[in-house]
């Protein structure tokens, strides 16, 4: 007896393997939603009510947001992208996850929002477009209404979708913040809602002054009947959401979908994410999964790394990692200099200083002294000069030969020299 198969999944026997086969997408989807299905019965079992949901003549009004969503998941060997996007990508499918009229939907514009309410209202606007709006907002209206996360969360759950105008989608994350973009279930979806540009005339010899009314103004929005065309096409879309990460998740149907067109939607996705988005050679792994369920494999790759050229021996990878780790080391020596610098450079700078100061003393010691050798002499001059006048003026009194003011003269010549002295010395 030959042992059994333990192969994940099958891929296609001619041809590039980098593409999905359509029998293993299809026998995925088929388990996945049985799987789904089988647990909606135990639990509808359980609790004794029905669930119309997963019936087999389920109806298309329910909200998808009361259905379950099927997650495909896409891991890659390399980052996806070097930078988070706000703005998703979009890709069509064949079968929209939004069906329902009773769907309800609130658009954020730019300002004025009163062009949008009028382009809605217009009567070339398909009234099967229109009665699934229930709000327009402008973002002016939109920052200044909803600021605390109570008012955002209301929001949030008033609505079943949001769409924006592609102009101001990398601003909304500001204004809604992680209510709205913690997860990717309510993050509006760009639409494009300007109107075209005229194209430019080729081999004309002056250029056209003629311009459109709806033109002149940068702020036009596109005729009634267009926009609604672009309002379905983006509910026939599925968002695609990069992030600088190896894995990411897109939503591709809901539990009431067939195998077949639940398949459909994934080999739509995977066409245009793995073909042109991240490429083939970096995909790693594709599953589909449901909220609550183990992710089920479509297509695995045979190598691990896009380049074998990155795969390194174990000397090798322990020399890389050795470096790494000196690398770290050196940096986190750097980050600590810098923290300590300041307190660093003004000690060794007062050390310096000092160090400075004591050199300078020899050097100051022998100008003070100079000076004082220089002071000295003249004040024993000056000395000497009064020790003569003093003996003079004595002789004189003595021998009589000078009257009292004379010698009261002389006496005060004598004090203005001595405080000529004392401020020589205090000098």
């Amino acid at each position: 007896m030959a042992p059994e198969s333990t192969v994940l999944t099958t891929k296609v026997a001619s041809a590039s393997p980098y593409q999905l086969d359509q029998a293993q997408t299809l026998r995925a989807s088929s388990a996945l939603l049985k799987h789904i299905k089988t647990e909606a019965q135990k639990k509808e079992v359980a609790s004794k009510t029905k669930n119309l949901f997963v019936s087999d003549n389920a109806s298309e009004d329910f909200l998808s947001s009361d259905l379950e969503p099927i997650w495909l998941v896409l891991t890659t060997k390399k980052f996806m992208t070097n930078q988070k996007r706000l703005k998703p990508r979009k890709v069509l499918v064949p079968h929209s996850l939004h069906t329902s009229p009773n769907t309800s939907i609130c658009i954020i514009t730019p300002e004025p929002q009163r062009q949008f309410k009028d382009a809605i209202a217009h009567p070339s606007f398909p009234t099967t477009v229109s009665k699934r709006i229930t709000k327009v907002i402008s973002i002016k209206k939109l920052e200044a209404k909803y600021r605390s996360f109570e008012s955002r969360r209301q929001l949030r759950d008033s609505y079943d979708l949001f769409l924006a105008d592609d102009r101001i989608i990398t601003y909304l994350a500001k204004f809604l913040g992680k209510t709205f973009y913690n997860t990717t279930a309510k993050r509006p979806i760009p639409v494009s809602f300007e109107a075209s540009k005229p194209k430019e005339r080729k081999n004309a010899a002056l250029p056209s002054t003629k311009v459109r009314k709806e033109l002149s103004d940068t702020k036009s929005i596109a005729a009634p009947p267009l926009l609604a065309k672009e309002i379905e096409r983006t509910l026939s879309t599925a968002q695609i959401n990069l992030s600088p990460s190896t894995t990411t998740a897109v939503r591709v149907g809901l539990e009431s979908f067939t195998p077949e067109q639940l398949a459909a939607n994934i080999e739509a996705v995977m066409e245009s994410l793995a073909g042109k988005l991240v490429g083939w050679k970096n995909v790693r792994a594709v599953h589909v999964k449901g909220p609550n369920t183990m992710a089920l494999p479509i297509w695995l790759a045979e190598e691990l790394w896009v380049d074998e050229g990155m795969v390194v021996e174990d000397d090798e990878a322990a020399e890389a990692k050795s470096k790494a780790v000196q690398k770290g080391k050196r940096k986190r020596k750097l980050i600590e200099g810098k923290r300590h610098g300041d307190a660093d450079g003004e000690s060794r700078k007062s050390k310096g200083d000092g160090e400075s100061e004591r050199a300078d003393e020899p050097k100051q010691k022998k100008v003070k002294k100079s000076k004082d050798e220089g002071l000295s002499q003249e004040m024993k001059e000056r000395r000497e000069k009064l020790r003569q006048q003093k003996r003079e003026a004595r002789d004189k009194v003595e021998g009589n030969d000078v009257t009292i003011d004379e010698a009261l003269e002389e006496n005060s010549n004598v004090k203005k020299s001595r405080r000529a002295m004392a401020a020589i010395s205090a000098s």
